[in-house]
């Protein structure tokens, strides 16, 4: 990786922290570049607007999370729903509160904002979801339970006020569907 990259990757990290706790509305490039230990100049010179950083950081995060979703599923030595709790801990558990609305309320706003990387990633998940029940439940019935727990996820995930609230929840849904 280059150093031009690797700040890159470390300046999106912290525009996505930043993001996370003040909303990106209203959060300025002016901040990121102070948190990020960097002159606002340089923060341009990584990232030419507030947009491409914003897509840059979500990019990170969704890859980072996918990633982690794949180690997890990846482990037989865990009981399914276990996995499948902490799986979807990892891809919506994190992101669970008012801040996270105002993130969704500017990618649907701006819909070319993230480009195909928000779908890929969210059919990545359901492959991963739906191979690994596929395993315990077999082909035919992975694909419906995959969907109605993605669906059971986005819906805890609006009604969440915590990530505690969130598992939960998530834990009772996956009992129900995973048997």
């Amino acid at each position: 990786m280059t150093a031009r990259r690797t700040g890159c990757s470390r300046r999106a990290g912290c525009a996505a922290g930043w993001s996370s706790r003040f909303g990106y509305r209203k959060t300025s490039m002016e901040e990121v570049a102070r948190a990020a230990h960097i002159s606002r100049p340089g923060l341009y010179f990584l990232f030419s607007s507030k947009e491409t950083l914003f897509r840059a950081a979500v990019t990170q995060a969704l890859e980072r999370d996918i990633t982690a979703v794949e180690h997890v599923l990846a482990d037989p030595g865990r009981p399914l729903p276990e996995r499948l709790v902490e799986a979807f801990d990892h891809w919506a558990g994190r992101s669970i509160g008012p801040l996270t609305r105002d993130v969704a309320a500017v990618i649907e706003d701006n819909p070319d904002l993230l480009g195909e990387i928000a779908e890929t990633t969210q059919r990545r998940f359901e492959e991963l979801i739906t191979e690994a029940i596929a395993v315990e439940s077999g082909q035919d019935a992975a694909p419906l339970v995959a969907q109605t727990m993605i669906s059971a996820s986005i819906g805890l995930k609006h009604q969440a006020s915590s990530r505690e609230f969130h598992l939960e929840r998530l834990e009772v849904a996956t009992d129900l569907l995973v048997r």
